[in-house]
């Protein structure tokens, strides 16, 4: 694949010098940043205006899993633009009822009931705002090294440093520390030991906090830029059973892991929980057009069915957006993404990076599974000091800043944070493509381990 025009760095410079006139950027420093300008984008690639071309392993922000322009997805966005292009929430949409209908026959359970919202931070925000309307109760726990979003409930539940900023300390959220044996909080020595240790310790969280006062607990089903830790047997189905018996809300965050990323539907699936609310967004239709959601049980449902629901969006189950959420899903369903994604991993993916592992002594652990996967950067592995401190700027994410440079020279677009690289490729990438990208990963680390011990 080629870019589909001539190099134009004139071009490119116009394009440059606009987005620093007058785009205020996501979690930066204006004045310290320089972003790429990009000229077009195809499959799992894009290219800048100098005819540069970078295989993406962020997959956007890991929500384009069926790679940019799908041409289905762009089709039925382009004739439901002709035929409807917008149209009030309050209505009843041919487009709108068919998107909830294909994304409940793929939750577990009785998730039956959509709400849509724009983006997955506004699930979260509803999901939790559903939570304490059914209980009746204020407080929610949620795990730290995880990331929720950046609305005002979102940002508090979100257990990583993107949250100080905007940590109101009165938002009626507790975290807690979730399983990660790599780095317990447990001293723990094998997965049985962190998955009852991370239990109870939840479990004494909510007896010192009150059963009574907690509405839900939020969970990523599988932590995403928090770094990709997949729960031990049994700890989510732990958390579920914990829940019911306290009356407690169990709300599973998708949002990353959802729609075939981790090689099913729902990463649920992979633990055989049913949470009680599901939220989800990015890939329900590849980033397309902005969407997200709430799956809701049929109890919290019934909840509101003669109690109105105090919450909206304009936009809510925009039909453009729900036209590129149909074609998504049946893309994904007609060509196997979700079964594709699970080969991948298992097959290339997975096998590959534990490969890179043996070799470069700066990888400290893999994780991860379908097109879900992380790195762990280590000084020492025998100490597991991380290649960077936490929450590492400037001068102190030198080795990470170094591995992200040889990363984009050799052609690959990494996704970086702090002392983590994560392979998250779009869902149907090639077995060649992703070799491509484990051959730059390969060159790359052999920069990482300059900074190793």
């Amino acid at each position: 694949m080629t870019p589909h025009a001539e190099p134009d760095p004139q071009a490119g410079a116009a394009v440059k010098a606009a987005d620093r006139a007058h785009v205020f950027h996501s979690w930066s420093a204006q004045g310290l940043i320089d972003p790429l300008a990009v000229a077009g984008a195809e499959g799992s690639y894009f290219w800048d205006y100098d005819g540069n071309r970078y295989l993406d392993f962020t997959s956007g922000l890991v929500y384009t899993n069926i790679g940019y322009q799908h041409p289905r997805v762009v089709e039925a966005i382009r004739e439901q633009a002709a035929r409807l292009t917008t149209f009030a929430p309050a209505f009843a949409v041919d487009v709108r009822s068919e998107a909830a209908r294909l994304i409940a026959e793929r939750t577990p359970g009785d998730l039956d009931k959509i709400f849509f919202t724009n983006g997955g931070a506004e699930a979260v925000e509803n999901a939790v705002r559903m939570a304490r309307l059914h209980t009746g109760r204020a407080k929610v726990l949620s795990a730290y090294r995880s990331y929720h979003g950046a609305t005002s409930t979102a940002i508090n539940l979100t257990g990583d440093p993107r949250r100080w900023a905007s940590d109101t300390a009165s938002a009626g959220v507790v975290h807690f520390w979730a399983p990660f044996l790599y780095r317990s909080p447990f001293y723990s020595s094998t997965e049985a030991e962190e998955c009852g240790r991370a239990l109870q310790h939840l479990e004494d969280t909510i007896a010192f906090e009150g059963p009574q006062t907690v509405a839900a607990i939020v969970l990523e089903t599988i932590p995403g830029t928090a770094g990709i830790m997949t729960p031990p047997p049994g700890y989510l189905a732990g958390v579920r059973e914990i829940c019911d018996r306290y009356g407690i809300v169990f709300v599973l965050d998708e949002v990353m892991a959802g729609f075939g990323r981790t090689g099913t539907w729902f990463a649920a699936e992979h633990y055989g929980v049913v949470p009680d609310l599901m939220t989800f967004a990015k890939g329900v239709n590849s980033g397309y057009v902005p969407l997200g959601g709430v799956a809701i049980s049929a109890e919290i449902a019934a909840t509101f069915d003669k109690r109105p629901y105090p919450g909206g969006l304009t936009y809510s189950g925009h039909p453009l957006a729900c036209a590129a959420a149909v074609a998504t899903i049946r893309a994904m369903e007609d060509e196997k993404v979700v079964e594709h994604a699970a080969h991948i991993g298992e097959t290339v993916l997975g096998p590959g990076l534990r490969e890179l592992a043996e070799r470069h002594p700066s990888v400290g652990e893999v994780r991860g599974l379908g097109a879900f996967w992380a790195l762990d950067l280590v000084r020492d592995r025998e100490t597991r000091e991380p290649l960077v401190p936490y929450n590492a700027a400037g001068e102190a994410a030198a080795p990470m800043a170094a591995f992200g440079a040889a990363c984009k020279k050799n052609g690959l677009w990494p996704f970086i944070n702090m002392n983590r690289t994560h392979a998250v490729p779009a869902c149907n990438i090639t077995e060649a493509e992703a070799k491509e990208g484990l051959a730059a990963l390969d060159a790359a680390l052999s920069v990482a381990d300059e900074y190793t011990a």
